[in-house]
C-alpha cells in the first residue's frame, strides 16, 4: 500500500502541507522529550511548549521524506505559518486520535474480511 492511498494521513498547512504522523518512533520520542508517561497527557491542559514538542515528534517523518533536518527550535516560526492555532491543535489531535485509534478496537476504517 503506498502512501497516497492510504486513509490515516493527516495533512497540515504549514510552509508547505505536511505529514504529520504520530508512529512509533515518534510517540517514544514525545515521552523523552517531555518526560511524560502517555497517560500523564491531557491534551486539552497542555501548554505550547509541550504542543511545539509534539508537533516536532510528529512532523520529523515528513521532514525526512523531504530531505530536510528539523530542529526543535525552530518550531515556534514553523507553527507561526500555519493559517492559525486552532488549525494545527485540531492536526494534531487528529493524528494522535488515528496513532491510538487502533487501541480502542476498529474505527470503522477497516474493512471485514469476506
Amino acid at each position: 500500500m503506498t502512501n497516497e492511498s492510504r486513509n490515516d494521513v493527516v495533512m497540515i498547512e504549514l510552509d508547505r502541507p505536511r505529514e504529520l504522523r504520530f508512529g512509533h518512533k515518534a510517540l517514544k520520542q514525545i515521552l523523552a522529550l517531555t518526560g511524560k508517561d502517555i497517560d500523564a497527557f491531557d491534551l486539552d491542559n497542555i501548554d505550547l511548549g509541550e504542543i511545539e514538542k509534539i508537533m516536532y515528534c510528529g512532523l520529523l517523518y515528513d521532514a525526512k521524506q523531504h530531505g530536510e533536518t528539523l530542529k526543535l527550535e525552530e518550531m515556534e516560526d514553523l507553527l507561526d505559518q500555519a493559517p492559525s492555532v486552532s488549525h494545527y491543535i485540531q492536526k494534531m489531535q487528529e493524528a494522535l486520535s488515528i496513532a491510538f485509534g487502533s487501541l480502542g478496537g476498529t474505527e470503522g476504517n477497516q474493512e471485514k474480511p469476506e
